[in-house]
């Protein structure tokens, strides 16, 4: 019998009837098996958007509403639409590359995606059409400023370019000659926080155009950086690299306050011929809003809380696979994780205990976004689809 008509075979045992024999073991177990292999892939999710036709790498929610999505993915497409249906609102044509970049003006009247080629667009968002276009080099991140229709963008040439919208009025922040891997705009909106391959990370500020500070050598990383964050003040700035490390630094002073290193779990063992080290990095960082907290993410699957006031680590919460990205939530002491399983889950910084999980997933999650009051998380995978999970609970 295949493994349906087993399932259906258990759903129709009554286990209240006593006067039935009892199968032997052996049975037993072969049956499980069979309702395992049957049952159906486990799906949290209320909404699934499956427009693209190829792994969907970066999402964004408007910011006004947080009502309408946008995602870019492998197929050179991207697409703006509604979190409640999946409904299609417009689709953000013309990409000739992977569009890894995608993101809501402050106040949501504009939606820019970016590909992998350096093509920019930004479109207007009720007209539903393009008012503004510009190519750069190879595109390593995008993001709008917080307060003013000006879109911040770092390529791998190790420029950052800065533009209005729609005039395109445009200055660029000329780094290292490598890529710009991460770029972050503070919170007063007049400097901006970017990471370099090289290791370096340099604080600019946008109207003057210079850099304020220079993080390098010894106070900078031994490896390429791969993410910053700022807490809400902007007063701490915070750098992830490949080699392992978080830096926490003072954004006025450019000087590093404490160096959160990861130590391995297991002594690494020297790599064979051919084979390659384990390899672990911090890939995604974040500060909490309510409490000293910060958090950073592992490439091995540690999501550390650090305790900032004593700049000591908090707890551990490990994953089966590596965390892709973390987000906090606005107003709590709850951290997202998503993770190369396919799973999101929300952590109690404060416990260390993981308080939900969510799947839907059959493949890595790349990117997810969380709405201002929590109650949903939207994901995109490399199964080349995008969903809306529901996440409120009655106790927060």
């Amino acid at each position: 019998p295949s493994a349906d008509d087993l399932a259906d075979e258990m759903e129709d045992v009554d286990f209240d009837d006593e006067g039935g024999e009892e199968p032997d073991a052996e049975a037993w177990e072969t049956e499980d098996e069979g309702v395992e292999d049957g049952m159906e892939a486990q799906d949290d999710s209320e909404v699934t958007f499956c427009l693209h036709s190829a792994s969907v790498f970066c999402v964004s929610l408007d910011p006004k509403t947080n009502m309408l999505a946008v995602t870019g993915g492998e197929d050179d497409k991207a697409f703006v639409w509604r979190v409640s249906d999946g409904e299609l609102l417009f689709e953000c044509s013309g990409h000739k590359d992977s569009v890894t970049c995608a993101g809501f003006s402050h106040d949501s009247v504009f939606v820019a995606t970016g590909d992998m080629s350096g093509l920019i667009k930004v479109w207007r968002v009720d007209a539903k059409e393009e008012v503004w276009s510009f190519e750069v080099g190879d595109l390593e991140w995008m993001e709008w400023h917080p307060q003013a229709h000006v879109l911040l963008a770092g390529t791998a040439d190790g420029n950052s370019w800065m533009w209005k919208i729609p005039s395109g009025d445009c200055k660029t922040f000329q780094g290292p000659a490598c890529p710009a891997t991460c770029g972050r705009i503070l919170p007063d909106g007049k400097r901006a926080v970017v990471g370099y391959e090289d290791g370096t990370m340099r604080i600019w500020d946008l109207k003057q155009g210079t850099s304020l500070h220079v993080l390098k050598g010894q106070d900078g990383h031994q490896d390429p950086l791969t993410c910053v964050a700022s807490n809400q003040d902007g007063s701490l700035i915070m750098t992830g690299s490949v080699d392992c490390h978080a830096k926490l630094v003072n954004s006025a002073t450019g000087k590093v306050v404490c160096v959160f290193k990861m130590e391995s779990v297991a002594p690494k063992a020297p790599a064979g011929e051919g084979e390659e080290a384990e390899s672990n990095s911090v890939e995604s960082l974040g500060f909490c809003n309510v409490m000293p907290l910060a958090a950073v993410g592992y490439l091995d699957g540690t999501l550390a809380i650090y305790d900032l006031s004593t700049q000591s680590l908090r707890h551990k919460c490990q994953h089966e696979s590596g965390i892709v990205q973390l987000l906090w939530e606005e107003s709590s002491a709850v951290v997202y994780t998503c993770s190369l399983d396919g799973a999101v889950r929300l952590w109690d910084a404060r416990s260390g205990k993981m308080i939900s999980e969510y799947r839907g997933h059959s493949a890595e999650i790349l990117d997810f976004a969380v709405n201002k009051d929590a109650s949903i998380v939207v994901t995109t995978s490399g199964d080349h689809q995008a969903k809306v999970f529901c996440v409120q609970r009655p106790d927060r």
